[in-house]
């Protein structure tokens, strides 16, 4: 199962759609159970989709690349939503004009393009969902996509969470909910590096 930038265009068509018409609610709330608002968790989801493709274009073997992507502090809640989804299109392009055997630093291992398109798919959703639970409203991802991330991010757990429904066991796999007969996760590790190499 590959994950593709396709898929990265379709988890954030879904999350948009669920943000966009709470953009005239106070965003500075905090995002569910994280201690951040939904200002931050944007301002951070945007930043790290952005970094994601700068270690696509840069490639660095050790390494992030320099920077850090912020909203301008008067940015309004749609724009800051424009912002990370700008961000999230912007990782797409790169993936796709990335050749597959690239490979860039990550501290997961060093991850392809498949990697960086799935680690930007549960990004988007994990966050959109936070920003969308703090907002009092709900994100309904596209489900072959979370099959596909977590078969490519959770390959340990991945055949275990055939029968579970996919968003949930994305979310498992992340820590973020409990399954029956699975505790929460208070540990866990995505793989970024492609299996084989």
């Amino acid at each position: 199962m590959t994950v593709t930038a396709d898929d990265l265009d379709a988890a954030t068509s879904r999350v948009a759609a669920a943000l966009g018409p709470v953009t005239g609610v106070d965003w500075s709330r905090p995002a569910g159970a994280l201690e951040w608002d939904c200002r931050h968790t944007a301002e951070h989801l945007g930043d790290t989709l952005l970094s994601y493709a700068a270690q696509l274009v840069a490639r660095p073997d050790d390494r992030y690349v320099r920077f850090t992507a912020v909203a301008d502090p008067d940015a309004s809640a749609a724009q800051l939503l424009e912002f990370a989804t700008c961000a999230a299109r912007m990782l797409a392009l790169v993936v796709r004009a990335t050749p597959s055997g690239a490979r860039a630093f990550h501290p997961a291992g060093h991850a392809d393009p498949e990697g960086f398109a799935a680690m930007g798919c549960l990004e988007v959703l994990l966050h959109g969902e936070d920003i969308a639970s703090g907002l009092g409203v709900a994100v309904d991802p596209p489900r072959p996509v979370c099959a596909r991330v977590v078969a490519r991010l959770f390959p340990d757990v991945a055949a275990g969470l055939a029968e579970v429904d996919p968003w949930d066991g994305l979310r498992w796999c992340a820590g973020r909910l409990a399954l029956p007969g699975r505790p929460r996760r208070g540990r866990w590790q995505w793989r970024a590096a492609p299996i084989g190499g």
